[in-house]
């Protein structure tokens, strides 16, 4: 089965079949649940429809520490039920559903008294019980109790005196981004009919039956009402403004969590492996991100502009004092090379902190053909799909399959443990170093060929990117024609990450970015420029947001950078 792009044609037909046509299911939100709702229903039988807002991952799916785990600290909370469930998806996603996006990670966990060992080891042994109870599919090593000198030696960054010894196990990562895009490929290989800047603004109604949508095509101001048998609320933390759209009489109340990661160059911390430390409200991760450590992350409340969260300077000065306690040799603010904010969708409840609050879901079922779903983590994204759609089931009277996306591989999976083997003979064959090759294997799998065929007919497109060395010319042009990405920042932010992996946070790639992207999106000389002004405008307000202590003071420099596209008025009933 060839898989569906996401171009601009794509996406024009998209709505236009929805449109014209009556769908079982709308999804309105794209982050990484509603991605997995339009795959796991149209993979029912379902006719599914999709639309976002903004870009497809631009909210809390883009924004993540990027980690495919099982939660290790809510096992001192006694969720032995969570932790299972997301370990049986770490390991149906690094086994079977997506082996070419989720890949292993080691984490070095310091012990700080000789009495933490038996009682972090107990813990820890727990956890690789539970990965090996809950799932069938490829494991990851078992962990290991080591001496200080042991872990001095995996992490020789480590100050000694701020460890007595260490246990190391294993996890895994993901390209958070990159997974939303690839979820939907396979939804629209299977007939999903999905669209980015497309905006829900009001509801259909049939007295008090939800009927579909009104939406916004923001690129061109054109509304479509979307006909749809059920209609599923995957907004995020966007959930409680979808519900006052239909009367305020929410069943789910979501709150904000803000969290903030810095990114530092691999060379400023000498180590072979992740770290986890304990803080006194949550955990601190680094986390290894090819040529980058990924270092996070904070846990605040947010109450501010949901599309921007900013990072004030408050926020990454507590990162770095936190990591700074245990390393040999202290990182400052000028070893930051990229920051970002995301926030997290946390069911509200008793507690005022919001690390205290619930990452399960909720699925909830207010008016007849409204389905709203909340809560959750990246890693169980797939159960949550489930849970909603069996909502959808229900709603439509009975007769949808059960689930099966638990043994569906994205698009990519497929050839993909072959070609990895034939990574030489392809750098051969496509004229390109075979570290190339493993990049893009990495973040394509067996959809490479998509990109080697733009690099044989365009051979200046096997050049880097400008600016931006470790990611071809090409793959801009991929993220275009295949991908869904429709203005500069989509290319540099999500499809690829040079907005936070650079130390100019992308400015000398933009221009070259721009004009790849301005031939399949027709854009005018005029176009063109105002994408490279938007980028540059949103990258000053965010280093200026950067350097405010508060986090209204952090917001109100940010908002001083406009959309690209602006956002349409929403109906209130």
């Amino acid at each position: 089965m060839t898989a569906a792009r996401l171009g601009p044609g794509e996406r024009d037909a998209a709505l236009g079949h929805m449109a014209d046509k009556e769908l079982d299911v709308l999804v309105v939100g794209g982050g990484i649940v509603g991605a997995g709702i339009a795959l796991d229903a149209v993979s029912r039988g379902l006719s599914v429809g999709l639309v976002e807002a903004r870009d497809f991952a631009s909210g809390t799916s883009s924004r993540s520490s990027k980690l495919i785990h099982g939660g290790l600290r809510y096992l001192e909370r006694l969720d032995f039920g969570l932790v299972r469930e997301a370990l049986t998806e770490r390991g149906l996603l690094l086994g079977r559903i997506a082996p070419h996006l989720v890949r292993p990670v080691p984490f070095l966990l310091p012990l700080g008294r000789h009495w933490e060992r038996p009682y972090i080891g107990a813990g820890v042994t727990l956890y690789d019980t539970l990965a090996l109870a809950s799932t069938h599919t490829r494991g990851l090593p078992g962990h290991r109790h080591l001496t200080r000198g042991g872990a001095l030696r995996i992490f020789p960054a480590l100050r000694r005196d701020a460890l007595v010894g260490a246990v190391r196990y294993w996890d895994a990562q993901v390209d958070d981004a990159r997974y939303v895009v690839t979820v939907l490929r396979t939804a629209a290989t299977y007939g999903a009919h999905v669209a980015s800047r497309a905006q829900a603004v009001g509801f259909l109604r049939e007295g008090e039956h939800v009927t579909g949508a009104r939406v916004v095509d923001l690129e061109t101001g054109r509304e479509i009402r979307v006909r749809a048998r059920q209609v599923v609320n995957a907004a995020g933390v966007w959930t409680d403004d979808i519900q006052q759209m239909v009367g305020g009489r929410g069943q789910i109340h979501v709150r904000a969590s803000k969290g903030v990661h810095l990114v530092v160059p691999r060379d400023r911390i000498q180590a072979s492996s992740g770290l986890i430390l304990r803080t006194e409200k949550s955990v601190l991760f680094v986390i290894p991100w090819g040529r980058h450590w990924i270092i996070g992350t904070t846990d605040t409340a947010w109450d501010l502009d949901k599309a921007h969260p900013a990072a004030s300077r408050t926020d990454i000065d507590y990162v770095l004092d936190r990591v700074n306690a245990v390393l040999k040799t202290p990182l400052t603010r000028d070893d930051v090379e990229g920051v970002y904010a995301g926030l997290r969708p946390l069911l509200s409840g008793e507690s005022d902190e919001t690390s205290q609050l619930s990452r399960e879901h909720t699925v909830a079922h207010p008016v007849p053909g409204l389905v709203l779903i909340a809560g959750g983590k990246y890693t169980t994204y797939r159960v949550m799909a489930k849970d909603a759609v069996d909502a959808v089931a229900h709603g439509l009277g009975g007769g949808v399959p059960e689930s099966v996306t638990d043994r569906l591989p994205l698009v990519g999976a497929d050839g993909y443990a072959a070609l990895w083997n034939q990574r030489r003979t392809l750098a051969r064959r496509a004229g390109v170093h075979v570290s190339r090759i493993q990049h893009l294997l990495r973040r394509y799998g067996s959809l490479i060929d998509e990109v080697l065929d733009l690099v044989a007919g365009q051979p200046d497109l096997r050049e880097p990117l400008t600016g931006a060395d470790d990611y071809l010319r090409a793959e801009v042009v991929h993220a275009v024609r295949y991908e869904g990405a429709r203005h500069l920042d989509d290319v540099l932010s999500r499809r690829t990450h040079v907005a936070i992996e650079t130390w100019d946070r992308g400015l000398a790639a933009a221009e070259e970015a721009a004009r790849l992207m301005a031939g399949p999106l027709g854009w005018s000389g005029e176009q063109l420029g105002r994408e490279v002004a938007y980028y540059r405008k949103r990258i000053e307000a965010e280093r200026a947001a950067q350097e405010r202590d508060s986090d209204h003071e952090a917001d109100a420099v940010q908002h001083g950078a406009p959309d690209i596209v602006p956002q349409a008025a929403v109906a209130r009933l």
